[in-house]
This record gives C-alpha cells, structure tokens and sequence, in this order.
C-alpha cells in the first residue's frame, strides 16, 4: 500500500506538469548539437531547490530521458547525434529520412525511447541493489576492456574495411590522451600550446565530426538535403507500432541490454547503443540492411540508450556513484535536499525515492506524445528548409553549440579543425563514428588502463591483471567475437558470390570481374598514418612511465592498423592511375568556399565579436548555398533572415542562459 503512495503522489498535477515540461525542454535542448543534457540539468538545479525533494528530482529527471531522446532528432535528421548517446542512431535513422521515412525514423525512435526509458525504470524499481553489486564486481581492468569492447564493435561496423575502423578508433584514442594526463600528470601532445591543457572538449568534437562534414556536403549538389513529397497522409504511429511489434524481441533485449549497461559507471549510452546496435544486427535475418535504413537499427540503439538512464540511477542512489555527467549532477541535488546515498535509501527515504521513480516512469511515457509532435514538425520543417538557408542556419547552430559549452572560441576552432578533418578522411572511407568513440572513451579506457597495469605490476604480473579476471575473459572474448564476425560473414558473402558467378560463367559465358583495384589515395593517406603514429610514439620518450604507457600502445597500435591496410592494398590489382578516382577525392569550388567561410568566422570571432562575424558568415554562407541567381528581394529576405535567426539565438545565449558572448572591435 505504501508504493501505491507513492505513485499517487507522483500523478499529482504538479508533478506531472513539471515532468511534462522537463521532457519538452529536454528534448529541444537534446535536438540542439553543443547543448547537452548535462548542461541542461545543471543550469536548472538551482530552480529545483524551491521544490520539492521529489519533484525537483522528477523535473531534472524528466530533462535527463527527454535530452536523451532529443539527440536522436538531430542524429535522424542532419545526421549529428545531439548526444553521444545516439552515434549509433546516426547509422539508419539518417538513410531513413535521405529516402522520405524521417518522421517514419523519429516516430520509431520515440516509441523505442519510452519502451527502453520503462524497462531501465522499472529496472530501477525493482532491481536496484542486487544490479548496483554488477557495478561493484566491475575492475579498473573490466572498465578497460569494456571500453575497448565499444571500440571493436563500432570499428567492425564501419562501412568498408574493419581495419579502417581501428585505425579511426586510434585516432580518437589518441585525440582523448591530449593535455594533462589523468593519471600522473604528464602534458601530452599539446605542442606548446596553452589552450590544449585541458585537451580536446568532448562535445565541441562530436559537433565538429558529425555536423561540419554535413554542413560541406550539402553544397555539393542540388540534390534536396531531405527527400519529401506530399503524398496521402500516413499513420506514421501506426506504421511504427507494426514494426515495434514485429521487432517485440530486439526492442525488449535491447533495453535490457541498456539497463545492465547503464549499471556500469562511466559506460553510459554510447556502448549501450553499440551493443544493442550489433546483437540487433547480428541476429537480424537481413544484416545487410542495417547501415542503410533498417528501422531495427534505429530501435535497438534508441530502446538500449534510453534504458541507461534508470540503470544509470541504479549506482546513483544505492552506492553513491554516478554513471554520467548528468547523474553527477542529480546527485549533488539530492545531497543538498539532505538526501543521502546508500542501501538504506529506499527505506529510510522510501517516499522521496519511489515519488521520484514513478515519477521517471511518467516522463518516459509522457516522452511519446511530445516525442511524436516535436519530432514530425521538426521533420517537415528541415526537409522543406531550402538549402540557401538551411546551410547557414546548420553552420550556426554548430558554431554556437561548440562556443556555449565553455563560452571559450578555442573550442569552436577545435570543432572547425576536427571537422574538415573528418570530411577528408571520410573522402577515404574513414568513418567519424570510430573516432568520435575513441575520444568518448578514452578517458575510460586510459584510466583502466593505467591502473590495471599498476596493480599488476606491484603484484608481480601486469598480463594476470588483464587477461586473468573471469569477467575480462569473458569481455574479451566478445572483443575478438565482434572483430571476427565482419571476416566471417564477408568470406561467407564472398564464397556465394563467387558460386554464383561460376555458375553463371558455365551456363552462359559468363565474365568474372576482376577484383577492386588498388587504390593509391588510400595508400597515401595509410602511409601518411603511419608517418604520424611513429611520431606520436617518438613523443612519448618525454613523458614519465605512466604517462606514456598508453599513449605509446595506441600510437603503435596504429601504426601496425595502417601498415595492415598497406599490405591489403598492395594485394589488389594494380590498374593503372586512374583520373576518375582521383576527381572522386577533390572538392568543388562550393565546397572549398564554405571550409573558408566557417574558417574565417571561427578565428574571426573572438576579434569581430561574436554578433558580427556570425552575420557575415550567415550571409555569405546564404549566397554560397544558393544555386540560382538571387533575386534582390530574396537577398534582402535572406539578410532579414540572418539577423532574425542570429539575433534571437545572440539573446537567448547572452540573457537567458548568461554566457559570455565574445565582444570584439565591431560587437
């Protein structure tokens, strides 16, 4: 009787008012690539003080699941993930909405997020101490190997070739050790650099990855960004509801998949997603459709990274430690409510406790309605957007997202470096989703690291740490599972082809086509890694034994992935130079003048002011993506437009959420 309690209590108009608006504002913030959920929660705490423990909770909460389902929103339809959270969504959600289905993919994922966002809930409710002992069983080196476990199923994802996914994941590792060590101190890699001391910001390089290769290759053609046509309505709910039930086994496994994650400290959505994404794949019977718009994929990433958030609380509330960012910052709250942390929680403070999960349980499901609303208009809107003004209003966005984390321009000149170099590496089939991983994880996987090789070292056997603990076997087995099964299926495909084409061969004539030929741009750039990885680990004779143990084994690691990939190449026929392939790797004009416009306002910025130099910017960007001669009322329109759309944003970020906007010689 006392649960029923307190789930009337959490139904009280007040609370589900303020976890309705919780779940709106979290999905918007969420949406929006620079503004994160973490932001979110911590620039509302100080409102929650004058509530309620309960409903304080409930409002952060309800933010919390709505930003982790907003990030899919911006993943589906400009294919950034508005949270690192939703890499994964970016794999089919984006291929959904280029072919029309992004309403379709939005809808997916908001049913997905609420059936996730239940089952990590009740998860929560249910199963709260004996999943905090999964948490407590977990190592330095279990958390290693789990990070490199989120490494390997992302790289055995890439599109292409599996070693061009670690060689991505390398880079990103690498990007995650710059500035000062997290265990013992070392400065590294910063190239005497003040501004690189506290290394590359997570978030600006997400933004940067994902969103700068987009905002470039939407100048490239005519081609609408989005495919809509206004056919006869669709019941895109119901149309969702048939796949949900059809897909009723990924859609369960994956959540659950999620809240066991989510139980794990530091894991968070990122390798929830990952692994759902891969089992989802794996026991698909049509993998080879997921990467280019499978709604499977999209549900399983969306269900596993919406779990994490009650499992996330699960070490939040039992052991006083917590999983993300944003639990870090609800658990300050509670501290400050005089809520204190432990097993005995859910007895002594039983009312605040449950008032809040049944509160969580109503946000996620009050996340469907708003998901479903926000989701479709934001679909139709961005796909009608033409590209003369979607283009610019993209580029702001990024810009402005990358500055508002820190209210520091340096780290929108690291969003602008990183991005230009995603879109070159993705002109050779370098994905950004292994790197961006890499740096998502590397904190992760150094600290392990690090410490694993410490404990074995005083104990006598560094390689007993590692490869000795029951739980890292068994991680590690499914390290060498994920890497093995692209192989195999790929030697699987290949064997039926070349049946197929015998056969044809003998029934009527048939020519065998040759394989792929060599490529030398891809030699290159191998060639140039290399170059670059036997640099990096020269660097590391500086550094003192624990500051350049894991530098120096990701440098090498690379180095051996591109020296592989070299040797893969120089199997392949050689046909000659080849124009075409060449023309296939060089920018158009477009193109080459937006780097040079978001070059220009970057560095520009914090010397112009940010108000100017992002009107210009915004203008010149206008013209650029606009392939028709314009017409004087449309110019005048468009610099309308631009002041609208910068002056608005400018308000909201200097007087709403108080940052410091740069203010240079012109304002």
């Amino acid at each position: 009787m006392e649960i029923l309690g307190y789930l009337i209590d959490a139904l009280s108009p007040a609370n589900i008012l303020l976890a309705l608006g919780g779940v709106i504002a979290g999905t918007i913030i969420g949406a929006m690539p620079g503004l994160s959920a973490t932001m979110a929660v911590a620039v509302l705490v100080p409102f929650t003080y004058v509530m309620g423990p309960a409903s304080g909770l409930i409002v952060l909460g309800a933010i919390y699941t709505g930003a982790i389902f907003g990030g899919a929103i911006s993943a589906i339809l400009v294919n950034t993930p508005g949270t690192p959270s939703a890499i994964a969504t970016t794999f089919d959600g984006y291929p959904m909405a280029k072919r029309g289905d992004g309403a379709l993919a939005v809808t997916l994922a908001s049913m997905a997020s609420v059936i996730g966002g239940l089952v990590g809930g009740i998860g929560l409710l249910l199963l709260a101490p004996p999943l905090a002992k999964v948490a407590l069983a977990f190592g330095p080196a279990e958390y290693f190997w789990m990070a490199v476990f989120g490494l390997t199923l992302i790289s055995s994802l890439s599109v292409g070739n599996t070693m061009k996914g670690l060689i991505g994941a390398c880079i990103g590792l690498l990007l995650s050790v710059v500035g000062v060590a997290v265990v013992g101190g070392d400065v590294r890699y910063t190239f005497d650099s003040v501004a690189m001391l506290g290394g590359v910001d997570v978030t600006s390089a997400i933004i940067g990855l994902y969103c700068v290769p987009v905002i470039i290759e939407l100048v490239a053609s005519k081609t609408p960004h989005l495919k809509f046509s206004e056919v006869k309505k669709r019941s895109y709910l119901k149309e969702a509801s048939v796949l949900a039930w059809k897909d009723k086994l990924n859609l369960f496994r994956s959540s659950v998949i999620g809240t066991v994650v989510g139980v794990l400290p530091g894991a968070g959505g990122s390798i929830a997603g990952l692994v759902a994404y891969t089992e989802a794949r794996r026991s698909s019977k049509n993998p080879e459709k997921f990467g280019d718009g499978a709604p499977d994929g999209v549900m399983a990433t969306e269900s596993a990274n919406n779990a994490t958030v009650g499992g996330g609380f699960i070490p939040t509330l039992v052991l006083g430690i917590p999983g993300t960012p944003p639990d870090a910052i609800i658990l300050g709250a509670l501290l400050v409510q005089g809520i204190k942390t432990g097993p005995a929680l859910f007895t002594q403070q039983g009312e605040i406790v449950y008032t809040f999960i049944f509160g969580l349980l109503i946000a996620t499901i009050l996340l469907l309605p708003a998901g479903l609303i926000l989701g479709r208009y934001a679909y139709k809107s961005i796909a009608k957007t033409p590209k003369s003004l979607l283009v610019p209003t993209v580029a702001f966005l990024t810009v402005i997202g990358s500055y508002a984390i820190h209210s520091n321009p340096h780290d929108t000149i690291v969003m602008f470096t990183l991005g230009v170099l995603a879109w070159v590496l993705a002109k050779f089939g370098f994905s950004a989703s292994p790197i961006v991983l890499g740096l998502v994880l590397g904190t992760i996987a150094e600290q392990g690291f690090v410490q694993t090789y410490l404990i074995g070292n005083a104990q006598g056997s560094a390689l007993a740490m590692f490869f000795g603990r029951p739980i890292s076997l068994g991680i590690i087995i499914c390290c060498v599972l994920a890497l093995s099964y692209p192989y195999i299926a790929a030697y699987r495909a290949n064997k039926r082809k070349l049946a197929t084409e015998v056969a044809l061969q003998e029934a009527d004539d048939y020519e065998i086509k040759p394989k792929t030929a060599m490529n030398v741009a891809t030699l290159m750039v191998s060639a140039m890694l290399v170059a670059i990885g036997a640099y990096l680990y020269t660097e590391t004779d500086r550094m003192s034994p624990l500051g350049a143990v894991f530098p120096a084994s990701i440098s090498a690691a690379m180095v051996l992935f591109a020296a592989i990939l070299i040797v893969q190449e120089l199997k392949r026929p050689w046909l000659g130079l080849n124009r075409v392939a060449f023309q296939n790797h060089l920018p158009s004009l477009r193109q080459v003048l937006v780097v040079t416009v978001l070059g220009f306002w970057t560095f520009s910025m914090a010397a112009l002011g940010f108000y100017a130099s992002a009107i210009i910017a915004f203008i010149l960007l206008m013209m650029i993506a606009s392939f028709e001669r314009p017409k004087t009322k449309h110019l005048v329109l468009g610099a309308l437009a631009s002041c609208f759309i910068v002056s608005g944003f400018f308000f909201l970020m200097k007087n709403v959420l108080m940052l410091r906007m740069p203010e240079g010689i012109l304002f």
